[in-house]
């Protein structure tokens, strides 16, 4: 076959022995759709779209789609979108992590499948992002990612609210009796008043930037809200993009680099990002073979200090900080720690964008400078220890620095359902300096690892006016979540860890300066409790969850699974 029998329609034919017969029968029904001729023999731009009606913030998608289209065909190609699967946080059961990789397969197998020469990824609610960059790492066709961006914030008796931050502050207040529930009520219903993902930098807000970072998307794009005419026009632009990417052949393995990831974790780092975000980035870079050790995210949060003044670390939302400048205004204040050689979907080294942008306004009010931080170090840290072999995430920018060195007794709760069940019961026995321990909520676990390492304080020390308490478990975060809030402990419970095996009573220390998190109780006592512990037996018999409690890799590893990893 000749070049042209490769590319646009004519691309990966469906088998009948025949080839000829195959584009023959192909072009035929692509006829169907109206299309002229020409149209048809242009190289072909794929648009991998997941709206849904379980998923709110992606309800802007058809005006978005259509702008992505219009990018695609002013540029010569043709746009041909495809649906995948469609992650809405709030709407999945256990949790929205436990289908990240199945969304992540579908993607890739619909990019290798069907006849693309490039594609755009449309994603934004917390796992699409990851899922595509994920699926599209291991397909290796060119690609460029187009987030949805944040929502708007609304207004609350005169004051601003934004999904979600400032929900779980006022579900703290009334679980604590000082807000009424007819005031939750009218709280609920100005927490999420537009499209788009949550206003805070939470994962969704997050994983915008570490696209950007990577060099998987825009320039300047991860932060637009969703309701906003760049939006659009980046979307049009991104259109653009995928021609371009035709011509160029770079792939995400040339874009995501081990120097790409690097910048990442130090944008992580820097905007105070989500603790989700490790996990992702890990997945997203596991997949062409890439390490993102926990160790090294340490010694770059060393030197990485915290810039962005955004809930739930700070005080504003994703709109002020596109208005500050965005991640532009990010990258340049970290340019002495970047590697700025590393090329994104644009074909343009870091360091050249970062010159182009030298007169980008900028306000540090919102997007602080280097020499003048929100904080001096990193937003995260990695806690190791008898109680975490394999590593802990600890994000020290939202928690109580009071707590950093301490030690405190176990107060533990064995499973999801014990947790609801006594954690607001006035015979829990629980004080301030106690550590509440929450057991089998991990990857291998029945619930998935959900989002429940933010162990709510226990009605009555709510009541006392308790706001925050040392909090440890294998599960994870809301990047939108705050408090002194140890997650991802590995290994997990269900795996075997020594997390399994603490008790009541048992005393635990930590320290982040030493990044350390220790079960204060002997070897030999442990050896014992491990002798009488009796693994569960609770194994899902069929389907996907089947496949999930098989193959999932533990949190260090991304909670990707064992046979998507990349060489």
């Amino acid at each position: 076959m000749s070049k042209k029998h490769s590319e646009g329609l004519a691309r990966g034919l469906t088998h009948y022995g025949d080839p000829a017969f195959s584009l023959y029968l192909r072009r035929s029904f692509a006829l169907s759709t109206g299309m002229s001729g020409e149209l048809l023999s242009r190289p072909v731009v794929g648009i991998a779209t997941s709206p849904s009606g379980f998923n709110n913030c992606h309800r802007h998608f058809p005006e978005l789609l259509e702008a992505v289209k219009r990018g695609v065909l002013a540029a010569g190609g043709l746009p041909l979108d495809f649906p995948t699967i469609s992650l809405g946080e709030v709407f999945l059961n256990p949790t929205s992590l436990m289908y990240r990789n199945l969304m992540s397969m579908d993607v890739e197998e619909m990019i290798r499948a069907q006849p693309m020469d490039a594609v755009v990824l449309m994603g934004g609610c917390d796992k699409t992002v990851p899922a595509q960059l994920m699926g599209a790492a291991s397909a290796g066709v060119p690609a460029v990612q187009l987030v949805g961006g944040p929502m708007m914030t609304g207004r609350y008796r005169g004051e601003r609210l934004g999904a979600c931050t400032d929900c779980r502050r006022y579900w703290a207040q009334y679980r604590a009796n000082t807000v009424s529930a007819a005031e939750i009520t009218e709280v609920e219903s100005r927490l999420a008043t537009t499209a788009g993902t949550c206003a805070a930098m939470g994962t969704a807000s997050t994983m915008a930037c570490l696209a950007e970072a990577l060099g998987m998307s825009l320039p300047g794009t991860a932060s637009i809200p969703a309701v906003h005419a760049d939006r659009l026009r980046a979307a049009e632009a991104t259109g653009r993009a995928g021609v371009q990417l035709i011509r160029s052949r770079i792939t995400p393995r040339h874009v995501i680099t081990p120097a790409a990831v690097e910048n990442a974790l130090r944008v992580l780092l820097a905007i105070g990002g989500s603790t989700n975000a490790i996990i992702h980035l890990t997945a997203i870079a596991g997949r062409l073979g890439i390490e993102v050790p926990l160790t090294r995210l340490n010694e770059l949060s060393e030197t990485t200090p915290v810039l962005v003044n955004l809930k739930p670390t700070g005080q504003h939302y994703m709109e002020d900080f596109y208005a500050a400048g965005g991640m532009s205004a990010v990258l340049r204040e970290l340019k002495h720690l970047l590697n700025l050689d590393c090329v994104s979907v644009t074909g343009e080294t870091l360091g050249a964008r970062l010159e182009a942008e030298r007169d980008l306004y900028v306000d540090h009010e919102v997007i602080r400078s280097a020499d003048d931080p929100v904080e001096p170090v990193g937003g995260l840290v990695a806690l190791f220890g008898s109680l975490a072999p394999r590593g802990a995430i600890l994000k020290r920018s939202a928690a109580d620095k009071s707590l950093f060195e301490s030690e405190g007794r176990a107060v533990v709760f064995e499973s999801l359902q014990d947790l609801a069940e006594r954690i607001d019961s006035d015979d829990l026995e629980a004080t301030p300096g106690d550590f509440l321990v929450l057991k089998h909520a991990g990857p291998m676990s029945a619930s998935g690892m959900p989002e429940a390492g933010y162990l709510p304080i226990p009605g009555k020390l709510a009541r006392a006016g308790v706001k925050d308490m040392v909090r440890i478990s294998d599960a994870r975060m809301s990047g939108t979540a705050f408090g002194t809030v140890v997650l991802h402990v590995t290994p997990e419970a269900a795996a075997g860890g020594i997390l399994a095996l603490v008790h009541n009573g048992d005393r635990i220390a930590i320290s982040v300066a030493k990044r350390r998190i220790d079960l204060l109780v002997d070897d030999t006592e442990l050896a014992r409790r491990r002798q009488i512990s009796k693994p569960s037996a609770d194994r899902p018999a069929r389907g996907y969850a089947r496949l999930y409690a098989e193959h999932v890799l533990q949190a260090d590893q991304g909670c990707d699974f064992d046979f998507l990893q990349g060489s």
